[in-house]
């Protein structure tokens, strides 16, 4: 199964031929709006309406253990995402 990943030049270039607006117009529309959901993520759980909920999880430090070599390793403690899609967006996907 191919991977259909954008970076944010590509996902720009397709909202510019989208809306019809310049290149770099589009970039910093994409930019600002990353930079405003990680805001809003981090002030705790975000949603949008009718796309899904991003919810931050704090997870604790944990022994991990190497799989080739069987070594053992602490996990630090780290913050995480979580992403529950809308029932909307999980209908228009199984159309």
């Amino acid at each position: 199964m191919k991977k259909n990943n954008l970076n944010k030049k590509e996902l720009s270039q397709k909202c510019s031929k989208k809306l019809g607006l310049p290149n770099n117009i589009s970039y910093k529309l994409i930019d600002g709006l990353i930079e405003l959901i990680i805001k809003e993520i981090n002030k705790g759980n975000f949603g949008l309406k009718n796309i899904g909920t991003f919810k931050l999880i704090y997870k604790k430090e944990r022994l991990g253990r190497n799989p080739k070599t069987g070594e053992d390793f602490i996990i630090s403690k780290r913050n995480s995402i979580s992403f529950k899609p809308s029932k909307n967006l999980t209908k228009s996907i199984n159309r």
